[in-house]
């Protein structure tokens, strides 16, 4: 029962997100909008910002626990594109309405999950140390992340699509070719 509420207030909040700022919507429009009280809300949230955190947490773990399902990598990376762009106005809205570390944090998670998988896939045959395939998914992480930040910055013009094919193009090869280096380099580290 307790998380059919909590989806009842999401459903609430991103009803009114599509009509309002965020910096406009109280505790009381959505718990109106929703038809219950407000210690209903504060039982399940501490305040509208714990809700966004939520809201996002539960949009990552639907692509984190499809990413078996996709045939690859970039399969994953046009999902989350299209999750965003599905979302357009509420990721713009909280985007514009709170700091941007919110979007950002919900992206870095979303992005780094799918991309250690691809590093680990890719290092199945080849012996190289558990961080160095954290370093690799973090620097690609964060470049994602800043893409994806400026897409959303200018409005989400460029189809999810096209979006996908340029950061393709730019790492086509770049994972492995890094595992091989780590390798390499800790080849050598270890025969000195």
């Amino acid at each position: 029962m307790s998380n059919i509420t909590k989806k009842a207030l999401e459903t609430s909040f991103r009803n009114l997100l599509m009509s309002k700022p965020l910096h406009k919507i109280t505790i009381n429009d959505i718990t109106d909008n929703c038809g219950v009280n407000r210690m209903t809300f504060y039982y399940h949230f501490k305040d509208i910002y714990d809700l966004v955190d939520w809201m996002f947490t539960e949009d990552a773990e639907k692509v984190l626990n499809n990413k078996g399902k996709f045939d690859t990598w970039q399969d994953a990376l046009v999902e989350i594109f299209n999750i965003v762009l599905k979302n357009k106005i509420i990721i713009l809205n909280v985007y514009h309405s709170m700091s941007h570390e919110k979007v950002e944090n919900y992206l870095n998670g979303l992005i780094y999950n799918i991309l250690k998988d691809v590093v680990d896939q890719n290092a199945k045959n080849l012996e190289v140390m558990e961080e160095d395939k954290e370093f690799i998914a973090n620097f690609y992480k964060y470049a994602f992340t800043g893409v994806i930040l400026n897409w959303i910055k200018t409005d989400m013009k460029l189809t999810p699509q096209i979006m996908a094919e340029k950061l393709m193009t730019l790492i086509e090869g770049n994972i492995v070719g890094d595992l091989i280096s780590f390798k390499e380099s800790n080849l050598s580290k270890q025969h000195k």
